[in-house]
């Protein structure tokens, strides 16, 4: 399939480690909004209206007639700059488009880094957060979730693997390990795995965390670290378009979690929003989404598991 913003965006990641300018990233253009867009792609049927799930709204975000997002487009292939550097496209943004559809709703894409999202969205700033949420219990203290996927973490690191890195803690001790701020991977993943070094008696792991995924991609290429640690199937579709410069260590889905949408905690957004994903996930417009982006189909829910991921 052919999907040529995709690989425009791959182009500029890789410039980008050249001349280190001219990536764009939410940090530079955090707060703008965009309409969603697919761009010049082939074209998705619009998903099926749902009335029930419709009449769950809350009436002021029915009268508004807008449901606004809030994602971070540095993680493709499911959140990225279009070739207008300012619209969101990707898997997210698709999704974000047919839950808009499924609930008679116009859906606003807001760029910000991923690390104010959640913040964002509890205190409305955003009425939801679409970004590739893991759902932990840590996160659940604080907000609702609608669940879409369920996906682990990969590492990344330089071709060819030269240090043999991996998933091991034990193999990343003493090393520079580098993510995204406010991921799980580097609040949670990567200090844990550091605790098992020192408890180990081996050096703790170097982590580096960075305002955007582009650059923690970059800081891999250009040396700054030595591994990347984030969501597997993002750091999988990055390492493609990385034209060689890096890959995967290994197939490893490491500790896969529901992957959902965030709501304000106790929001009466709540039930509309979990009842239309159950009619999503289920959808030939779900499929075809996860088709247009090459997302595996060991990734994706059942209706259940909607509701299942954002409160087990």
């Amino acid at each position: 399939m052919s999907r040529p913003n995709i690989m425009r965006t791959g182009a500029l990641l890789l410039a980008a480690t050249v001349g280190m300018s001219g990536c764009t990233t939410a940090s530079l253009d955090a707060g703008k909004e965009s309409a969603v867009s697919t761009g010049p792609q082939d074209t998705i049927p619009a998903a099926a209206f749902n009335k029930a799930a419709a009449d769950l709204l809350p009436a002021d975000v029915k009268a508004r007639g807008t449901l606004v997002v809030g994602t971070d487009p540095t993680f493709p292939p499911y959140e990225f700059y279009a070739d207008d550097n300012k619209t969101v496209i990707g898997w997210d943004a698709d999704f974000a488009k047919a839950l808009g559809e499924t609930l008679g709703l116009k859906v606003t894409m807001t760029p910000a880094t991923f690390d104010t999202i959640l913040p964002g969205v509890s205190s409305h700033k955003y009425d939801v957060g679409i970004s590739g949420f893991n759902v932990t219990d840590e996160r659940r203290k604080n907000a609702d979730f609608a669940a879409y996927q369920s996906s682990g973490s990969g590492l990344a690191v330089k071709a060819g693997n030269p240090k043999n890195l991996s998933l091991d803690p034990m193999k990343l001790c003493g090393t520079r390990v580098g993510g995204e701020k406010g991921t799980t991977q580097g609040i949670e993943t990567l200090p844990a795995f550091s605790l098992q070094c020192t408890d180990a008696g081996k050096e703790p792991i170097d982590i580096q965390l960075f305002p955007s995924q582009n650059e923690a991609n970059l800081a891999l290429i250009s040396g700054r670290v030595d591994s990347v640690l984030s969501g597997l199937i993002g750091t999988g579709y990055a390492s493609k378009l990385s034209d060689g410069a890096f890959e995967l260590a290994g197939d490893q889905d490491y500790d896969p979690t529901p992957v959902g949408i965030a709501l304000p905690k106790d929001s009466p957004l709540t039930a509309s929003i979990v009842a239309a994903v159950k009619s999503l996930v289920v959808s030939d417009t779900y499929q075809q989404i996860n088709t247009r982006y090459g997302i595996p189909q060991t990734v994706t829910i059942s209706a259940d598991a909607v509701e299942a991921g954002a409160s087990r």
